[in-house]
């Protein structure tokens, strides 16, 4: 390429970084407080069975058959509902989904025992089925891939901080709204939290635009240069002509098991890490317990931001997913073995740290990987799979936890998860080249500002 070239190529690199930095302020700030709703309904459950359990007669493996239910509902659904994304648009359907889980985790405050706790977290999870995938599949719409590991970072952040915050207002809620009304404390955290779910799914229907080109909020100078820079950084590899065929291919399936091992991991650390921190500080009030679990979650937000825009910057994913993932084995095996409190937490504090960071890695990636044309089945096959991963770590953590009354033995099976995923992405192309660099632009793209 002339040197003529190169330079009106630089040009029009930045003009587009102007505009996915308006976009950026547009769109992820907004999915990011959806995230922190839709995460917060994960949380509560966690921190409900602190006094749930005990109330509603509850087994650890009852529990765990709960928790389990919600995402079998979730699985069932994904698929279908990313293809309506599509057909129906991400406004319309991403509103909708936010409705209807607000409805239904409402309605978890009126559980009288196993059976109807069972019923209700199913229809939570029909309800929320798709809002990841979807909400994922959406962004690629507007980021292009040279931006996507921090996008996709800033987004699934929500999930830590939701922890860390959730925690700590979860244990207050527990502790100080029990009794008003003749309601347990438990009751009240299902209706608080799940409420405002309702309220944003409002939002949605009015403030999302389905594509750029529909953007009135872009110029028509913007458009053209958004669009410009997302043909440019498009997928290079083949279709397989049938859809079916990408989705059941060997790189997507390599994927979807790594994805397992991920959401293996980060289901265990939600659901189980308020029950593990409150053995360990049996002392102490709900309070201090849900204040003290925040920690993790407060350090895997600053380091994950820091990875997520490390690997942007080095256009680098193999290694920026081992190494985290790596630490979060490692965490594992530190709270499976050791007794102390102190070791405990940091273990815990390795988890989290690693199955965040690698969890936005392989999203940056992943999507990439999926030709455009399968890329809404496909990526909802992976997150289903996730899906199935955390019904069966509730179920394996669950049954081990009563038949052995410790949590060592789930916490080893966790390290062997997130292990094979570790090694399992030196199997798949997650260092493709992005097209846009391969064609001579500018290496160094500016990281978009909130």
């Amino acid at each position: 390429m002339s040197t003529v070239g190169h330079q009106q190529l630089a040009i029009d690199v930045t003009h587009e970084d102007q505009v996915v930095r308006k976009v950026f302020n547009r769109v992820v700030p907004f999915l990011f407080v959806l995230m922190v709703i839709a995460y917060l309904d994960r949380v509560n459950m966690g921190f409900a069975a602190l006094s749930m359990n005990k109330e509603l007669r509850l087994t650890a493996t009852m529990y765990g058959f709960a928790n389990s239910l919600f995402y079998v509902g979730y699985a069932a659904c994904e698929i279908p509902s990313n293809l309506m994304l599509v057909r129906v648009g991400a406004r319309k359907w991403i509103g909708r989904i936010m409705i209807t889980w607000g409805l239904a985790s409402c309605a978890c405050m009126f559980a009288a025992g196993a059976n109807s706790l069972y019923g209700l977290r199913t229809v939570v999870g029909l309800a929320e089925a798709g809002f990841m995938p979807g909400t994922l599949l959406y962004l690629t719409y507007w980021f292009p891939p040279t931006f996507r590991a921090r996008v996709t970072a800033l987004f699934l952040l929500a999930q830590p901080l939701t922890f860390a915050v959730g925690a700590s207002v979860s244990g207050v809620i527990l502790e100080h709204a029990n009794g008003i009304w003749g309601l347990s404390g438990w009751r009240w955290l299902f209706l608080i939290e799940g409420f405002p779910a309702i309220l944003l799914g409002i939002v949605t229907l009015f403030y999302l635009t389905d594509r750029p080109a529909q953007a009135k909020w872009l110029t028509e100078g913007e458009k053209a240069a958004l669009e410009r820079r997302l043909r440019r950084e498009q997928n290079p590899r083949p279709e397989h002509g049938k859809v079916w065929r990408e989705v059941l291919s060997r790189d997507m399936l390599l994927l979807s098991v790594m994805y397992f091992g991920i959401v293996t991991g980060l289901g265990a650390m939600v659901g189980w890490t308020p029950q593990i921190m409150r053995e360990m500080l049996k002392s102490h009030g709900l309070t201090f317990v849900g204040v003290l679990t925040a920690i993790p979650g407060v350090c895997a937000i600053v380091c994950t931001l820091i990875w997520g825009a490390h690997s942007d910057r080095k256009m680098e994913r193999s290694y920026h997913f081992m190494l985290p993932m790596a630490l979060a084995t490692f965490g594992s095996v530190l709270v499976a073995f050791s007794n102390a409190p102190e070791v405990r937490m940091v273990g815990l504090v390795f988890c989290y740290v690693g199955v965040y960071a690698g969890m936005v890695i392989f999203w940056a990636f992943a999507p990439h990987i999926i030709s455009p044309k399968a890329r809404p089945v496909g990526m909802a096959f992976i997150s289903t799979v996730g899906m199935v991963a955390s019904i069966v770590q509730y179920t394996i953590i669950s049954f081990l936890r009563d038949l052995t009354n410790s949590w060592a033995a789930g916490l080893i099976y966790i390290a062997i998860m997130l292990f094979a995923a570790t090694v399992l992405v030196l199997l798949v192309p997650a260092n493709e080249k992005i097209s846009a660099i391969q064609a001579g632009a500018p290496a160094k793209i500016a990281t978009p500002q909130a």
